[in-house]
Formats: C-alpha cells, sequence, structure tokens
C-alpha cells in the first residue's frame, strides 16, 4: 500500500511527468482525463535520441535520476517517463524497474506502458502511425518485434528528418491530419492500431477510431495514463478514451 501525502487537490494520488523540451501535448491530453482527486506535476529533461549505446544509456539514467529526485520532492505517489522513443530500450522493463529501485518511487516509462497495454488488450498485430522520421520508425519496429508482435504496417510523417530542432512541429499536425495518417496505416486483419509519440495529438480520435476499425487504439499519452493510474492505485474506468482504459 502505498504512502500517500495528500494536499486539497490530490486527495486521491499525485502523479510525476517528466517529458522531453519541447511536449506539449502530453500536458494537455493528462489534463482532459485526469480523475477529481487526482493532480500530475510536471518536470522537463533534455531530450535523449541515443538509446542503444551504453554510453547513450548511461546520459539518459543520470538525467533521470537527477529529474526524479526533484519531482520526489513533491511527494508524489509515481512519476513517468512519458517520451516514447527516449524509453524504446530492451528489455523493456528494464529501465521503470531500475528508476523504481534506484529512487524508491514506482516509475513508469511510455514504452514499457505500450507494451504492457498491448499485452493486457491480448493484440499482436498492429498497424502503427507515427510522426517521425525513418531511422527512428526502423528503431520502433524492431523494438515492438522484439517484445513479440507483428508490424503488419508502421508509417511515419517524416517529421525530425532534418534533425531534432524538427520535433517541435510534431505537437502542430492538426488532428485531421493524423487521423488521415492512421487509417493510411492501417491493416486489414490488424488487431490494434498504434499511435506513438507523447507530443502527437490523438486522444480526440480514440473512440472515433475504435468504432471505424473495430479494434483497440492505443497511443503513448493514453497507456501512460493507463498505467501510472494503476500503479498507482486509482482503478477509474473511463468510457470517452478507448477499450483500454473503460476495461482495464
Amino acid at each position: 500500500m502505498l504512502e500517500r501525502h495528500k494536499s486539497v487537490y490530490s486527495y486521491r494520488a499525485k502523479l510525476g511527468l517528466i517529458t522531453p523540451p519541447t511536449n506539449t501535448v502530453n500536458e494537455a491530453e493528462w489534463a482532459r482525463m485526469m480523475p477529481e482527486g487526482v493532480t500530475f506535476h510536471t518536470h522537463r529533461m533534455p531530450l535523449h535520441a541515443d538509446t542503444k549505446s551504453e554510453s547513450g544509456k548511461a546520459a539518459l539514467m543520470h538525467d533521470l535520476e537527477q529529474v526524479f529526485a526533484m519531482l520526489k520532492n513533491a511527494r508524489v505517489d509515481a512519476i513517468a517517463y512519458a517520451c516514447t522513443a527516449g524509453s524504446m530500450i530492451n528489455p523493456v522493463e528494464a529501465l521503470p524497474e531500475m528508476l523504481t529501485q534506484t529512487m524508491d518511487v514506482p516509475a513508469v516509462t511510455t514504452s514499457a506502458a505500450i507494451i504492457k497495454a498491448l499485452k493486457t488488450l491480448g493484440v499482436t498485430r498492429l498497424s502503427v502511425a507515427t510522426p517521425y522520421a525513418d531511422t527512428l520508425n526502423e528503431h520502433e519496429t524492431h523494438f515492438l518485434q522484439n517484445n513479440g508482435f507483428s508490424v503488419e504496417r508502421l508509417i511515419g510523417l517524416g517529421i525530425g528528418k532534418n534533425g531534432p530542432s524538427d520535433y517541435i512541429r510534431i505537437a502542430e499536425t492538426p488532428v485531421d491530419t493524423v487521423a488521415s495518417h492512421v487509417r493510411a496505416a492501417f491493416v486489414p486483419g490488424s488487431e490494434a492500431i498504434l499511435i506513438t509519440c507523447t507530443d502527437f495529438p490523438s486522444l480526440p480520435l480514440i473512440s472515433e477510431l475504435e468504432r471505424e476499425f473495430g479494434v483497440p487504439v492505443i497511443t503513448s499519452n493514453q497507456a501512460t495514463f493507463w498505467a501510472m493510474l494503476r500503479i498507482a492505485g486509482i482503478e477509474d474506468r473511463f468510457e470517452d478514451y478507448g477499450r483500454l482504459l473503460a476495461e482495464h
């Protein structure tokens, strides 16, 4: 049982959220979903593009430990590192487990939350839509395959091909463009649609796309939010944000 440090607005739980420096969508989508009595408190962290090399992993862990320490001052009940690309590390539970043990607070990462959500829903064949360019799309494809999923199709919008300075454009993508992009990515026979990147605006589309295609829709922010609530002991169900939050 978690020891709660209640405050006036956080009488059920306080959640810590770590985002990349340019991200402006994650907080907006979480704010729409947040239940009464639960609050979230955000800290930004430098972007880590290299999660493959040992030096890259060490640099990521160094920055995460510093930011976790800052958020712990708010006595949060759990902390999420909400960056899809920056948390695609195998084995997928290694990073959240290491952070939980090192920082003594339950930890979630977006990539681990996505894998857990997909397994909870019992799906393996995926149609995937991302905002990314080819290099990151290839990394994501391999990450999903290494965790037991079949990527029927994965397409990106090419944002980032000119370097990290491009990433600010992800949040500027119109929701209608995201919807068209997802429809182009869908392959009949897929068991789920996965929309990745915590800065990619997609929350308003989840229910609409589930009705249209008849399969669960998982997004980076929705999956991270779900995992955070559950690890913090909040079992609320939500009808407007897909099967994951409605049924699990």
